[in-house]
């Protein structure tokens, strides 16, 4: 990633500041940002941690620039989820900008730099309009849930799938021991399958099979779980 040249710029604000945008360009382990005043000239750039350390250094250091009302902020939704509440809680408006100015990008190409001011321009602008999704209500608190639940699911799927998979190939007295039980039934009595002395696949399908069942009852645990809180929120 390109790194942000440093500025120079003071640490408190100037007489008389003037209003100013911050744009930010963000990542998993570093954000680019940049200030621009209302009248579009670049005051400066820089980088810092994505951390609540560095979102506090990032605050003071673009407020030394002048009065910040403004911030737009790539991925509001990931990467700069958590940014976006430390500013929002901080009196920010900050607004989503989905992509970096492509006719910037095609003039001076591309870098962590050029997205961070092209962020603070598109909102300058108006080229990006979207006030960032809070993050922090009842919706992003079902998100959450939700993405839990679909891999729970998802997964629950797939070792049901895997289980009926090895009973099909199971040697025939076990099989035909399990045959015709309804998939509760079926999962309860896997899961309780005993350890023998058998060995080799037949062995090899009974560990398997209590292993997967107990897998099936852990995450219909979890799914159960979810839809108390997704009810709950």
């Amino acid at each position: 990633m390109t790194s942000i040249t440093q500025s120079t710029a003071p640490c408190h604000v100037p007489a008389g500041a003037e209003d100013v945008l911050l744009g930010v360009d963000t990542h998993k382990d570093v954000h680019a940002a940049a200030v621009i005043t209302v009248l579009g000239a670049a005051l400066g750039g820089r980088s810092f941690p994505a951390t609540a350390d560095g979102y506090r250094q990032l605050l003071h250091w673009a407020r030394s620039f002048g009065v910040l009302r403004q911030a737009g902020i790539e991925c509001t939704g990931s990467y700069g989820a958590a940014l976006t509440r430390y500013l929002r809680a901080e009196g920010i408006a900050v607004t989503e900008v989905n992509q970096p100015d492509k006719a910037a990008r095609r003039r001076h190409g591309t870098t962590d730099a050029i997205d961070a001011e092209s962020a603070a321009r598109a909102v300058l602008t108006g080229r990006a309009t979207a006030a960032a999704k809070t993050g922090d209500g009842p919706v992003e608190m079902l998100r959450l849930f939700k993405l839990a639940k679909g891999s729970a699911i998802k997964s629950r799927t797939q070792a049901i799938n895997q289980l009926k998979s090895v009973l099909v190939s199971a040697d025939s007295a076990l099989r035909e021991s399990l045959t015709g039980l309804s998939n509760p039934h079926l999962f309860k009595r896997c899961a309780d399958l005993g350890p023998q002395h058998a060995s080799g696949p037949a062995g090899a399908a009974r560990h398997t099979l209590r292993l997967l069942a107990r897998r099936i009852k852990h995450l219909t645990e979890e799914i159960d779980d979810l839809n108390k809180q997704i009810a709950k929120a």
